[in-house]
């Protein structure tokens, strides 16, 4: 507001002699009516500006910064203004030390997640927002499983923000934001003929892909870093210390997946394949940086190598090796049954069939939880109705007629005899009328 004046200049008064004010056609509407003003838990004086006919709006405002700061929940207003992908690239750098983990976020996150977020600030990432990603990844026809790798990313980022009080909640974890919730795929173990095939068509110098795969329950990049030197021959186990990764363009050596050693028990049988091939393709000497290409070097005696002695990548392995070995068995080949991880599948199928445990199961193959090998193989698992009356018919013998165990016998007239073939003595009950 200004002060009216008349033609002269002169301020006008009202008949009180107060001068008048009139709205100031350069300023009107231009400016915020109230300024809150209050202090953060560190004691610095905050402000913010609402316009006017917002008093209640502003008094509001102020209740709540003043109720935050004692709950020890505030959040600076200004705190979310930080870009989504400069934001991003800080949360990048406190992930797993690992190069290739590293990678692999970053590859996310400029595939999937930068072109729909990058040009929002993290505070206006909301509920609705991701339900609009959602629904954009959708449309570019990807697999449910990784749009939920995708959303997990997310939900990491913006928990990070949470904790870096950028934010005040996750959006990822609203009751209106879901998940994509894949179907859980039932695992169909190879026939031992769809093996047999395979290993026949597989070039010589590829052969114990198969044997370090079926028979060790090997990954990928495990079996093409693996080495003799590896193996306890007193023990017979396999020592599994490493795997060939990709980085940044360059191989490298690297620990198993999840960083996890391990040992496995080693066949007689795989043992002789391993060591009859190696007669005939003599381990090469190799040596490759360890974890990222600037690491510090590591000299390994091979088993499998490619033409003039080169290490292959898992990539190339399937598409010079594993790929044409199914053309030439005359097999189809399908990505999702197919795949080298269709090895291990089938090293599963075969310890479960012969009484191995779910918790030796997940040990052997690198799991890095139990409960996920149980959920993965349940299917896998024997019928264990005969096992079952079995187990408890060694406990409680029946004698007489009909058939032990079985539920359909009827009322058992002998004595049931625990143990030993010691008899119960039958229990006498008496009630008080």
């Amino acid at each position: 507001m200004r002060i009216k004046r008349d033609d002269g200049g002169k301020p006008l008064t009202d008949e009180k002699g107060k001068r008048i004010k009139e709205r100031d056609p350069e300023r009107w509407g231009k400016g915020d009516r109230y300024k809150v003003r209050y202090y953060d838990p560190d004691g610095n004086e905050m402000s913010e500006s609402f316009p006017d006919r917002q008093l209640r709006k502003a008094q509001a405002f102020l209740t709540k910064m003043q109720h935050d700061v004692l709950a020890g929940v505030f959040i600076d207003a200004n705190a979310g203004k930080v870009n989504f992908k400069t934001y991003a690239e800080s949360w990048l750098q406190g992930q797993s030390q690992d190069a290739a983990t590293r990678q692999t976020l970053r590859s996310r996150l400029r595939s999937q997640l930068y072109p729909f977020f990058e040009k929002r600030n993290i505070g206006s990432v909301n509920a609705e927002s991701v339900r609009d990603w959602l629904a954009w990844l959708r449309g570019r026809n990807l697999e449910v499983s990784t749009q939920a790798v995708y959303f997990d990313t997310l939900s990491s980022i913006l928990s990070a923000a949470v904790e870096d009080k950028k934010i005040r909640v996750n959006p990822c974890k609203a009751q209106s934001v879901k998940k994509p919730k894949p179907a859980v795929r039932k695992v169909v173990p190879w026939p031992e003929s769809r093996l047999r095939a395979v290993q026949l068509a597989l070039p010589p110098r590829f052969a114990p892909t198969a044997e370090l795969g079926a028979g060790c329950g090997l990954r990928q990049g495990e079996i093409l870093g693996f080495s003799l030197d590896d193996v306890n021959r007193d023990e017979m186990l396999i020592n599994v210390t490493r795997q060939i990764r990709v980085i940044g363009g360059e191989l490298v050596f690297a620990p198993p997946k999840g960083g996890k050693t391990r040992v496995v028990p080693l066949a007689v049988g795989v043992l002789e394949r391993l060591d009859h091939y190696a007669e005939n393709f003599e381990p090469v000497v190799v040596t490759l940086p360890w974890l990222e290409p600037s690491g510090r070097e590591v000299t390994v005696a091979l088993l499998m190598v490619g033409n003039a002695g080169r290490p292959y990548s898992g990539s190339a392995l399937n598409e010079v090796v594993w790929k044409p070995a199914f053309k030439r068995a005359g097999l189809a080949y399908t990505t999702k049954g197919d795949g080298m991880h269709a090895l291990r599948h089938l090293y599963a199928s075969m310890l479960l069939g012969r009484d191995v445990s779910i918790k030796e199961l997940a040990e052997y193959p690198g799991h890095s939880d139990p409960g996920f090998t149980l959920r993965t193989y349940t299917r896998l698992l024997p019928s264990s109705r005969a096992r079952a009356r079995k187990a408890v018919d060694q406990v409680y013998v029946r004698s007489g007629q009909g058939n032990p165990g079985r539920p359909d016998d009827g009322p058992a007239r002998s004595t049931v005899r625990l143990f030993a073939g010691q008899p119960v003595k039958p229990l006498k009950m008496f009630v008080n009328s």
